[in-house]
């Protein structure tokens, strides 16, 4: 089996020259560099990953911890992360809150993490963060050289709903909240009261946690108050579906009565009746995204500065008033 000296012995170069090769680190000329990869290629030589990252003590592996597993809104975030992870030496563990997988985070048992669980303090995060232990957060923003957020771009599609309602003639306006911990329930709303002030409108907000029986318990909560506004929107889908499913019970349609907007474009929005207008972003992707910083910095310390994953609103029959202004 030829080793990296028989590499460097063709080539003509020392074997740290040859390190810096094929492990992409250094500085070398890229004539050299080429000429060492063809003569690794010509001894059909293979750098042994196990090996080299037992030296620079690694685990291989990857940890995701992640508030839960079930739905098409997490399963997605997964599927991308999984995607990026099966690409390379890299084992993943996928840990929802438990007080052994939590314990894999505190004792820092992975080279790495990628976090999605608001029950995880930003103290210990920023504890825990360092050159061997970088952090990818999918849910909130912390300001750390090595904790990199990868966010949505919830602004963007807020914006586009907002819009999209008020160009309907739309001015009574109310806000389903999430969770009040949720960076993107905070995000979302504030966008929205943004663009309800700059517009000179009031907005009336209801308390919600991102469940369907949450948003149901605010339709009915606003129903029994009698002063129905023209449009409603809920800081995701779940709580949309509960607000109208309230509203069937009681007589009362989408759009006709309320135009309703959700967030979240999960599979089950576009089959509701009606079917869900919302904002949507590429869940795949935003998972994907995180794996590709996190795996970048292992492996050859690259940075870069925090990213927005785009989203865009999606228009459906539940919030189209008014069909001759769709765009």
């Amino acid at each position: 089996m030829p080793t990296i000296k028989d590499v460097a012995r063709r080539a003509g170069v020392s074997v740290t020259a040859a390190s810096y090769a094929l492990n992409r680190t250094g500085t070398i000329s890229e004539e050299t560099r080429q000429r060492v990869l063809q003569a690794a290629e010509e001894l059909n030589y293979h750098p042994n990953a196990f090996a080299r990252h037992l030296k620079a003590r690694r685990s291989l592996t990857i940890g995701v911890f992640i508030t839960r597993f079930a739905g098409a809104f997490y399963e997605e975030i997964l599927d991308g992360i999984h995607e990026v992870i099966l690409a390379t030496d890299y084992e993943l563990i996928v840990c929802p809150e438990t007080r052994v997988e939590r314990r894999i985070f505190t004792h820092r048992q992975v080279d790495g993490a990628i976090v999605f669980d608001t029950s995880i303090p930003n103290e210990q995060i920023l504890r825990l963060a360092g050159p061997k232990f970088p952090i990818v957060v999918m849910d909130r923003y912390l300001e750390n050289k090595f904790v990199f957020p990868i966010l949505l771009d919830n602004r963007q599609g807020v914006v586009q709903a907002f819009n999209h309602l008020y160009r309907q003639g739309l001015r009574r306006l109310a806000y389903i909240a999430g969770a009040p911990d949720s960076f993107d329930n905070n995000e979302r709303m504030q966008a929205f009261l943004n663009e309800a002030t700059r517009h000179h409108l009031s907005l009336r907000v209801y308390p919600g946690n991102f469940t369907e029986q949450s948003g149901y318990d605010a339709a009915r909560a606003i129903i029994a108050d009698g002063d129905l506004p023209e449009a409603v929107f809920c800081a995701n889908d779940q709580m949309a579906i509960g607000f109208i499913r309230a509203m069937h019970e009681h007589g009362l349609e989408a759009p006709r009565d309320i135009a309703v907007v959700g967030c979240d474009d999960i599979q089950i929005a576009r089959y509701v009746q009606p079917p869900l207008s919302t904002i949507g972003a590429s869940r795949r992707e935003w998972g994907g995204t995180a794996a590709k910083w996190l795996m970048r910095y292992i492996e050859h310390e690259e940075t870069s500065p925090p990213q927005r994953i785009p989203t865009t609103f999606i228009v459906r029959a539940s919030s189209l008033k008014r069909p001759e202004l769709l765009e």
